[in-house]
């Protein structure tokens, strides 16, 4: 099978001192490292990013959380809290082009390692802090995980069904969405310092993040005057019929497809009636314009869900697909993981680790028709020596006694 993967240098050259946790802060830094920039995770001796030990009951053996965030990245283990240990990290920094952090509020300041401390070492620096919530808002001190943000800045209260309580979105939009509005942002900024020299200080709010998220939703408010309701499955629009998840062959919990016919392309209804034998209600009056079919949409569901139903997920969205009708059938993350054609694309690679291996996907944007090709996750400290050797040119001899005075 041909290799679809590749190394990027994108970003050859760029360093990156990397003091992110957990997921928002270390999906920016690893884009950047996929990208081909030398990110280097600062770690604390012999415990590390809290992501390595989330199996209670377990050894802290850097678990598949860790692996996914932290790939194509370098670990040095540094104590910040000894005098020597926090004068090699402001030589990195001196070195460095863009440096991240999504610390707790505070204990970046607590450190010396604030943007105006930094800025005076090394004033071309990108310095990008990622929080829970904008220090200068009322809500400023807030500790914050996924679940918050999308909490506070709003998906949770357009999920799930009217008449039940909001649901928190499967997905973690807070963490890696907020990630990867920052990676974008700090490329722009790298590019606009090549230009003029200039460093900045880049910021990000989770919170502010979901709220960017959540544009369809404020349309929809502009258009009803209220505020963007639950809708289940449908639309969150709620102005085009039929559109929702219909019921598929097999009865599992995933055997659904989500199919839409959107009112500006009134042809898909008429495809799918034609699809499923049901041409005559094409012209029914009940049916037979946006606004109709809306006001009788859960008779057209029954309809639509019968004949869905006769059908394994699979087959009936390739035949709606062939007939020009957007349809999904829901896949499952074991479905995704071993659907053929990802592998072959090279977005699931076979990655392995110092500890494991893993099938994890890539970015996926294609370069060139290639993908960008994962590197195993960092064991803790494994590249300590070897960092320290090529930014500061420290030897063999001054390492050996860094580690023996417990400062790496």
């Amino acid at each position: 099978m041909a290799d679809m993967t590749q190394d990027f240098d994108f970003l050859k050259g760029v360093r990156v001192v990397d003091f992110t946790q957990f997921e928002a802060g270390t999906t920016c830094t690893e884009v950047l490292a996929w990208f081909g920039a030398e990110v280097v995770k600062i770690e604390n001796p012999g415990r590390g990013d809290p992501g390595r030990r989330l199996r209670p009951g377990r050894p802290d053996d850097d678990p598949w959380y860790f692996r996914q965030f932290n790939v194509n990245k370098k670990s040095l283990t540094i104590n910040l809290k000894s005098e020597k240990g926090l004068e090699i990290v402001k030589d990195l920094l001196r070195k460095a082009d863009v440096t991240a952090e999504n610390m707790a509020p505070g204990t970046i300041e607590r450190l010396g390692l604030d943007y105006a401390s930094v800025r005076k070492i090394n004033p071309h620096i990108i310095y990008c802090r990622i929080k829970g919530f904008s220090p200068d808002s009322p809500w400023g001190r807030g500790l914050a995980f996924d679940m918050i943000a999308q909490a506070a800045g709003g998906p949770i209260s357009v999920t799930g069904w009217p008449d039940q309580p909001p649901v928190k979105p499967g997905l973690s939009f807070g963490d890696t969405g907020t990630g990867m509005l920052m990676a974008a942002t700090i490329l722009g900024a790298l590019h606009e310092r090549n230009r003029t020299g200039q460093g900045r200080l880049l910021e990000i709010a989770m919170q502010e993040a979901m709220i960017h998220y959540m544009r369809t939703c404020f349309a929809t408010m502009m258009r009803t005057g209220k505020a963007a309701t639950r809708r289940g499955a449908k639309p969150s629009a709620g102005n085009n019929a039929p559109a929702g998840l219909y019921p598929c062959k097999g009865g599992g919990p995933n055997d659904y497809l989500y199919i839409t016919t959107s009112r500006a392309n009134p042809e898909h209804y008429a495809r799918l009636m034609k699809l499923i034998g049901r041409e005559e209600l094409i012209e029914d009056p009940r049916f037979a314009t946006g606004d109709t079919r809306v006001k009788n949409a859960e008779e057209l569901d029954r309809i639509i869900g019968e004949w869905t139903g006769r059908h394994d997920k699979r087959e009936v969205m390739e035949k709606l697909i062939a007939v020009g009708v957007p349809a999904g059938a829901v896949f499952d993350t074991m479905e995704l993981q071993n659907e053929p054609y990802f592998e072959q694309a090279g977005f699931m690679q076979h990655v392995h680790h110092h500890n494991g291996d893993d099938r994890m996907v890539t970015w996926p944007v294609r370069i060139d028709g290639k993908r960008i090709r994962l590197k195993g996750a960092p064991s803790l400290g494994g590249d300590s020596a070897e960092v320290l050797e090529s930014w500061l040119g420290i030897d063999a001899g001054e390492f050996a006694n860094l580690k023996t005075g417990g400062v790496v």
